[in-house]
């Protein structure tokens, strides 16, 4: 399947005149539904099975059952109606309009962006009734989108588009995480409804968000014909007097008028917007009724409800009932999409190259000397800084009399909580910066690094089971954990975007759709297990080094010492490997060996660094491309630069997070994002050039 701008998206001319049978197809995507809704409406805690809700709804049954059903089970059945079918219809737009099989409300960042705006919303202390805060969404869902197409570009290809929504969903969600932390009374509750659930209390937030989300579906149907037409490419609507931007703006407001209302209703429902569509595109290739947006629209919106709905049912049904209130819709149908975006990706044409963007530059050896001795320096300026400032301010004296065992108990309890953090941000950084180094370079892929390609959420996940599992798990148990996750996802990526040898758009976005399904793993996981290990669970989901011990710090330590050693003797394959495939097989170079081996070391520097400071991402991808950027390609210089500037921006990151808003924290996890994101933006935007 064609994913580049210059293809249509349907060939009305190869598909079969089969009529009747979209009609027949759609009959039975509107029976799915209802069936699934009636299912759904049988569901629940309290004890109203079938019979009792025949008798609610016939006006028969008992007041406290016909309650139930109408109070609750209708509104929900009545909610994931509606949630499905504005996301279906809102990912189907947007992939024509974008010619991106990928484009979605997810991967846009729209629900980020309302996610954010709601968070700064509520920040102000200003309760606002649900139209208000609709519009308030979709101002913010708007805007996060629009970024998102600026920086992408309409029809410009897939990873693009993923990689900035995905980046910019890193660094809103960290922004909206830390006005939580800020303003935990004024945002109660946000949390809650960032994790997705189409539970209602009454039928208000339905009623309410019903006018919105009829304007904006029609709205969207009465541009079907100019949405069919954009298909065809720019020249060709234009031809038949199509106004091309206005019709595009016009599409993405209206798309994000859907999502906003569903965000505002249910909160972020994952991945429906882009598994909807996906469903239906290949009945276009049988049924020429579906060729048309007038026609495949609606089918996607159906499609989107039997998603959300048949995930609802799905999760009742595997889940004991008690469990399952408890567990966000927006959960499982992460999960689903999660492996949708996989397969997607493998099915998808790659025609990105593997070559690294950055230009052929040899910086003196004084510029390299240079660099190291100021990236020295501002290490030891922010260890001192980060041992000296906190909740407690402490003296340099005070450091000299802890470390000979003479400093008094206040100080004593200070640095002996404080050092250990520092040392594990240190080492953590350093541990993932390296990771990225060596990661890009056998891959020879500039975006690739182990939070991107799921690596870091895999030994999250396994962390967070063996934390939630055995709460009296040890530091040496739970690095373990972390190692045995990372790995498993390494070799399920890597496995996966293997064929065609690491192909730039595949192994990315490979990656991607792995680490979406281990962050709705991991949610799922701390939903059903006892609350206070989730707490303990949700701590090294935010990246942070809070409660840090010393013997937390020596695994990260020694996989940093390992893997220095490797990346230093093995300095020049690493130069061979990032070239290309045919020079380093000239030199008598064994490829795989090789590259199996820098793998390795990569999954236990990253597994290492989740298990010492939780998931702190941007910092193997942001810190080697700023050291090549400063001293060139050579690893020989790349590799220590590319460690110290880990090392400085998490330890940066730590020291800001824990003193700013002292004594309440901010996770370096946080922090990295907000620093990493326009970086990491700017590195997409130089790519277009």
């Amino acid at each position: 399947m064609a994913v580049t701008a210059t293809e249509p998206a349907t060939r009305a001319s190869t598909v079969p005149t089969y009529r009747s049978g979209a009609a027949a197809v759609t009959a039975g995507i509107v029976l799915l539904v209802a069936v699934l809704a009636v299912v759904d409406i049988t569901q629940g805690t309290a004890a109203v099975g079938p019979s009792e809700v025949f008798k609610a709804l016939t006006g028969q049954a008992d007041p406290d059952d016909a309650s139930v059903v109408v109070a609750s089970r209708l509104p929900r059945m009545a909610a994931g109606l509606l949630v499905g079918v504005v996301l279906g219809m809102a990912g189907a737009v947007l992939q024509s309009v974008s010619r991106n099989v990928l484009a979605s409300p997810d991967t846009l960042a729209v629900n980020a962006g309302a996610y954010l705006a709601l968070g700064v919303a509520g920040a102000t202390g200003v309760s606002l009734p649900m139209i208000a805060s609709s519009g308030v969404a979709f101002v913010g869902g708007l805007a996060a989108a629009a970024v998102v197409l600026g920086l992408s570009g309409l029809g410009t290809g897939t990873v693009r588009l993923v990689l900035a929504g995905t980046a910019l969903m890193l660094g809103l969600h960290s922004m909206t995480e830390g006005l939580l932390l800020l303003f935990p009374e004024q945002t109660e509750g946000l949390y809650a409804w960032n994790q997705g659930s189409i539970s209602q209390n009454g039928f208000d937030g339905v009623l309410q968000m019903l006018p919105i989300a009829l304007a904006g579906l029609v709205g969207l149907m009465l541009t079907a014909r100019r949405v069919d037409a954009l298909a065809l490419g720019d020249d060709a609507a234009r031809g038949v007097g199509v106004p091309v931007r206005a019709t595009r703006a016009t599409v993405v407001v209206l798309a994000a008028l859907l999502s906003a209302a569903a965000v505002t209703l249910a909160g972020p429902i994952g991945f429906v917007g882009l598994c909807a569509p996906a469903l239906v595109r290949p009945l276009a290739r049988r049924f020429r009724g579906f060729a048309r947006s007038r026609t495949s629209m609606p089918a996607a919106g159906l499609t989107g409800a039997a998603l959300v709905l048949g995930s609802d049912v799905l999760l009742r049904t595997l889940v004991p009932e008690n469990r399952a209130v408890g567990v966000p819709t927006g959960v499982v149908t992460s999960l689903v999409g999660a492996v949708f975006l996989v397969v997607m990706a493998m099915r998808l044409r790659d025609t990105a190259g593997a070559g690294a963007p950055d230009r052929l530059r040899i910086p003196s050896r004084a510029v390299f000397l240079a660099t190291v001795a100021v990236l020295v320096a501002v290490s030891v300026g922010l260890v001192i800084a980060s041992v000296l400032i906190g909740d407690s301010k402490l003296l340099l004296g005070d450091v000299v009399n802890w470390a000979q065992g003479r400093a008094g108990r206040t100080v004593s309890f200070v640095l002996d909580t404080r050092v250990p953090r520092v040392l594990a941000a240190l080492g953590a950084g350093a541990a993932l910066a390296l990771a990225g180094t060596l990661v890009q370079a056998v891959t020879r892929n500039p975006l690739a690094e182990p939070n991107v390609l799921g690596v870091t959420g895999g030994g999250a996940l396994g962390a967070v089971i063996l934390v939630t599992t055995v709460p009296a798990a040890g530091t040496w148990g739970v690095a373990a954990a972390a190692f045995a996750g990372s790995a498993v996802t390494a070799v399920l990526v890597f496995g996966l975007a293997a064929r065609g040898g690491y192909r730039q758009n595949r192994l990315v976005l490979v990656g991607i759709g792995v680490a979406s399904g281990t962050a709705a793993l991991i949610s799922l996981l701390i939903v059903l297990t006892d609350p206070f290990n989730a707490n303990k669970a949700l701590t090294w989901l935010s990246g942070s080094t809070y409660g840090r011990t010393m013997p937390d710090v020596v695994p990260v330590a020694l996989a940093l010492a390992v893997g220095i050693g490797v990346a230093v003797a093995r300095r020049t394959e690493l130069d061979l490997i990032s070239l290309d495939e045919d020079t380093p097989r000239l030199l008598g170079l064994r490829l795989a060996p090789g590259r199996l081996g820098f793998l390795v070391v990569s999954v236990v520097l990253s597994s290492s660094a989740v298990a010492c400071a939780g998931t702190i991402g941007f910092v193997g991808l942001v810190a080697p491309h700023a050291a090549r950027a400063l001293v060139g390609r050579r690893h020989v210089r790349v590799v220590p630069v590319s460690i110290l500037l880990g090392a400085v921006l998490v330890c940066a990151a730590d020291l800001i997070g824990r003193t700013v808003i002292a004594p309440a924290q901010l996770g370096a996890g946080l922090m990295t994002a907000v620093i990493g994101t326009p970086y990491f933006l700017y590195l997409l935007v130089r790519g277009r050039r």
